[in-house]
Protein backbone atom coordinates (compact mmCIF):
# COMPACT_ATOMS: atom_id res chain seq x y z
CA UNK A 1 0.00 0.00 0.00
CA UNK A 2 3.35 1.86 0.03
CA UNK A 3 3.66 4.59 -2.78
CA UNK A 4 5.67 3.09 -5.55
CA UNK A 5 9.07 5.25 -5.16
CA UNK A 6 8.97 4.97 -1.40
CA UNK A 7 8.74 1.24 -1.36
CA UNK A 8 11.38 1.09 -3.38
CA UNK A 9 13.19 3.03 -1.80
CA UNK A 10 12.24 1.24 1.70
CA UNK A 11 13.18 -1.89 -0.18
CA UNK A 12 16.81 -0.59 -1.11
CA UNK A 13 17.21 0.46 2.48
CA UNK A 14 16.69 -3.03 4.32
CA UNK A 15 18.33 -6.16 3.82
CA UNK A 16 18.50 -8.08 0.77
CA UNK A 17 17.38 -11.57 0.43
CA UNK A 18 19.44 -14.50 0.59
CA UNK A 19 20.10 -15.87 -3.19
CA UNK A 20 17.94 -19.14 -2.21
CA UNK A 21 14.83 -16.80 -1.36
CA UNK A 22 15.07 -14.71 -4.32
CA UNK A 23 15.06 -17.69 -6.46
CA UNK A 24 12.11 -18.96 -4.58
CA UNK A 25 10.61 -15.75 -5.19
CA UNK A 26 11.27 -15.41 -9.08
CA UNK A 27 10.27 -18.93 -9.62
CA UNK A 28 6.76 -18.49 -7.51
CA UNK A 29 6.23 -15.79 -9.79
CA UNK A 30 6.88 -17.38 -12.74
CA UNK A 31 5.03 -20.64 -12.18
CA UNK A 32 2.92 -20.32 -9.23
CA UNK A 33 -0.55 -19.04 -9.27
CA UNK A 34 -1.73 -16.16 -7.83
CA UNK A 35 2.13 -15.36 -6.94
CA UNK A 36 1.03 -12.04 -5.71
CA UNK A 37 -0.02 -14.24 -2.14
CA UNK A 38 3.77 -14.36 -1.47
CA UNK A 39 5.42 -12.54 1.25
CA UNK A 40 7.82 -10.22 -0.47
CA UNK A 41 11.03 -9.36 0.36
CA UNK A 42 10.02 -6.34 3.27
CA UNK A 43 7.51 -8.36 4.88
CA UNK A 44 9.93 -11.19 5.10
CA UNK A 45 12.31 -8.74 6.86
CA UNK A 46 10.32 -7.73 9.02
CA UNK A 47 9.00 -11.38 10.19
CA UNK A 48 12.89 -12.00 10.67
CA UNK A 49 13.43 -8.76 12.95
CA UNK A 50 10.83 -9.59 14.90
CA UNK A 51 11.85 -13.43 15.27
CA UNK A 52 15.16 -12.05 16.09
CA UNK A 53 13.76 -10.09 18.92
CA UNK A 54 11.36 -12.48 20.13
CA UNK A 55 13.65 -15.38 19.44
CA UNK A 56 11.17 -17.92 19.92
CA UNK A 57 12.37 -21.64 20.51
CA UNK A 58 8.88 -22.75 18.55
CA UNK A 59 7.08 -21.00 15.64
CA UNK A 60 4.09 -22.13 13.82
CA UNK A 61 3.25 -21.17 10.69
CA UNK A 62 -0.38 -21.55 9.38
CA UNK A 63 -0.65 -21.21 5.44
CA UNK A 64 2.92 -22.02 4.21
CA UNK A 65 2.41 -21.17 0.22
CA UNK A 66 6.44 -21.70 -1.62
CA UNK A 67 8.02 -21.44 2.14
CA UNK A 68 9.00 -17.83 1.38
CA UNK A 69 7.83 -16.54 4.84
CA UNK A 70 8.83 -19.79 6.53
CA UNK A 71 12.56 -19.70 5.08
CA UNK A 72 12.84 -15.91 6.21
CA UNK A 73 11.88 -16.76 10.06
CA UNK A 74 13.75 -19.91 10.09
CA UNK A 75 17.17 -18.33 9.45
CA UNK A 76 16.46 -15.96 11.97
CA UNK A 77 15.76 -18.23 14.23
CA UNK A 78 17.97 -19.09 17.24
CA UNK A 79 20.05 -22.96 17.04
CA UNK A 80 17.77 -25.60 18.11
CA UNK A 81 14.68 -24.25 17.35
CA UNK A 82 11.79 -25.27 15.21
CA UNK A 83 9.25 -23.61 13.26
CA UNK A 84 6.26 -26.19 11.99
CA UNK A 85 4.55 -24.76 9.03
CA UNK A 86 1.77 -26.24 7.42
CA UNK A 87 -0.47 -26.08 4.14
CA UNK A 88 -3.16 -27.88 2.60
CA UNK A 89 -1.68 -27.61 -1.21
CA UNK A 90 -0.07 -30.56 -2.14
CA UNK A 91 1.03 -29.69 -5.75
CA UNK A 92 3.67 -26.79 -4.06
CA UNK A 93 5.00 -29.58 -1.93
CA UNK A 94 8.11 -30.92 -4.07
CA UNK A 95 9.35 -27.10 -4.57
CA UNK A 96 8.55 -26.23 -0.47
CA UNK A 97 11.07 -29.16 0.02
CA UNK A 98 13.68 -28.44 -2.40
CA UNK A 99 14.00 -24.91 -1.11
CA UNK A 100 13.83 -25.95 2.32
CA UNK A 101 16.74 -28.08 1.32
CA UNK A 102 18.32 -25.62 -0.98
CA UNK A 103 18.74 -22.98 2.16
CA UNK A 104 20.35 -25.52 4.33
CA UNK A 105 17.83 -24.96 7.17
CA UNK A 106 15.59 -28.19 6.98
CA UNK A 107 16.79 -28.96 10.71
CA UNK A 108 15.00 -26.14 11.97
CA UNK A 109 11.47 -26.68 9.59
CA UNK A 110 8.65 -28.89 10.54
CA UNK A 111 6.68 -28.66 7.26
CA UNK A 112 3.05 -30.53 6.84
CA UNK A 113 0.90 -30.96 4.25
CA UNK A 114 -2.67 -31.24 5.44
CA UNK A 115 -5.64 -29.46 6.63
CA UNK A 116 -4.90 -26.72 9.76
CA UNK A 117 -8.24 -27.15 11.45
CA UNK A 118 -7.32 -30.60 11.41
CA UNK A 119 -3.36 -30.76 12.05
CA UNK A 120 -3.36 -28.41 14.94
CA UNK A 121 -5.25 -30.46 17.33
CA UNK A 122 -2.56 -33.53 17.04
CA UNK A 123 0.26 -30.74 17.89
CA UNK A 124 1.95 -31.49 21.36
CA UNK A 125 3.91 -28.36 21.39
CA UNK A 126 4.05 -25.59 23.33
CA UNK A 127 4.15 -22.32 20.80
CA UNK A 128 6.18 -18.81 21.29
CA UNK A 129 4.74 -17.59 17.96
CA UNK A 130 2.33 -18.41 15.80
CA UNK A 131 1.83 -16.24 11.93
CA UNK A 132 -1.23 -17.01 10.48
CA UNK A 133 -1.04 -16.28 6.62
CA UNK A 134 -3.84 -19.05 5.07
CA UNK A 135 -7.52 -19.08 4.19
CA UNK A 136 -9.09 -15.93 5.67
CA UNK A 137 -12.66 -17.87 6.79
CA UNK A 138 -11.26 -19.31 8.93
CA UNK A 139 -8.54 -16.50 10.91
CA UNK A 140 -10.61 -16.55 13.99
CA UNK A 141 -10.90 -20.09 14.22
CA UNK A 142 -6.93 -20.51 14.34
CA UNK A 143 -6.25 -17.91 16.45
CA UNK A 144 -9.15 -19.44 19.00
CA UNK A 145 -7.34 -23.02 18.15
CA UNK A 146 -3.81 -21.83 18.77
CA UNK A 147 -4.06 -19.10 21.84
CA UNK A 148 -4.11 -21.83 24.44
CA UNK A 149 -1.12 -23.08 22.96
CA UNK A 150 1.12 -20.39 23.43
CA UNK A 151 2.80 -19.65 26.07
CA UNK A 152 2.59 -16.16 28.05
CA UNK A 153 4.35 -13.53 26.17
CA UNK A 154 3.65 -15.25 23.11
CA UNK A 155 2.93 -13.67 20.00
CA UNK A 156 0.31 -14.11 17.17
CA UNK A 157 1.21 -12.49 14.09
CA UNK A 158 -1.66 -12.73 11.24
CA UNK A 159 -1.07 -11.09 7.74
CA UNK A 160 -3.67 -9.62 5.05
CA UNK A 161 -5.28 -7.68 8.12
CA UNK A 162 -5.83 -4.58 5.68
CA UNK A 163 -7.69 -6.42 3.00
CA UNK A 164 -6.21 -4.19 0.56
CA UNK A 165 -7.57 -0.91 2.37
CA UNK A 166 -11.64 -2.42 2.28
CA UNK A 167 -11.65 -3.03 6.30
CA UNK A 168 -12.40 1.01 6.26
CA UNK A 169 -15.15 0.58 3.60
CA UNK A 170 -17.87 -1.91 4.78
CA UNK A 171 -19.71 -1.86 1.52
CA UNK A 172 -16.71 -3.20 -0.48
CA UNK A 173 -16.26 -6.17 2.44
CA UNK A 174 -17.36 -10.18 1.10
CA UNK A 175 -16.89 -13.24 2.77
CA UNK A 176 -12.82 -12.84 3.10
CA UNK A 177 -12.64 -9.09 4.01
CA UNK A 178 -15.99 -9.99 6.13
CA UNK A 179 -14.00 -12.48 8.06
CA UNK A 180 -10.85 -10.19 8.54
CA UNK A 181 -12.85 -7.28 9.89
CA UNK A 182 -14.43 -9.48 12.18
CA UNK A 183 -11.14 -11.35 13.12
CA UNK A 184 -9.61 -8.08 13.37
CA UNK A 185 -12.60 -6.85 15.91
CA UNK A 186 -12.08 -9.61 17.82
CA UNK A 187 -8.30 -9.43 18.31
CA UNK A 188 -8.51 -6.13 19.76
CA UNK A 189 -11.22 -6.31 22.15
CA UNK A 190 -9.81 -9.89 23.71
CA UNK A 191 -8.64 -9.23 26.92
CA UNK A 192 -5.94 -12.22 27.03
CA UNK A 193 -3.57 -10.04 24.65
CA UNK A 194 -2.69 -6.70 23.86
CA UNK A 195 -2.03 -5.95 20.22
CA UNK A 196 -1.19 -3.53 17.54
CA UNK A 197 -2.09 -3.46 13.67
CA UNK A 198 0.61 -2.76 11.78
CA UNK A 199 0.33 -0.95 7.95
CA UNK A 200 3.00 -3.23 6.21
CA UNK A 201 1.85 -4.29 3.08
CA UNK A 202 -1.50 -5.49 3.67
CA UNK A 203 -1.41 -5.41 7.34
CA UNK A 204 0.13 -7.18 10.20
CA UNK A 205 -2.17 -7.56 13.12
CA UNK A 206 0.33 -8.21 16.33
CA UNK A 207 -1.33 -9.74 19.27
CA UNK A 208 0.80 -10.56 22.55
CA UNK A 209 -0.32 -12.98 24.61
CA UNK A 210 -1.14 -11.66 28.32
Amino acid sequence: MLDKDIEKYVLAHSQAPPDYLRELERETRLKVLMPQMISGSLQGNVLAVLVRMMRPRQILEIGTFTGYATLWMAQAMPEGSTITTIDINEELEDMVRNYIARSGLASRVDYIVGEALEVIPTLDISLDMVFIDADKINYKAYYEMVLPMLNTGGFIIADNVLWGGKVVEPKKLKNNGEAIKEFNDHVHNDERVENVLFPIRDGLMIARKL
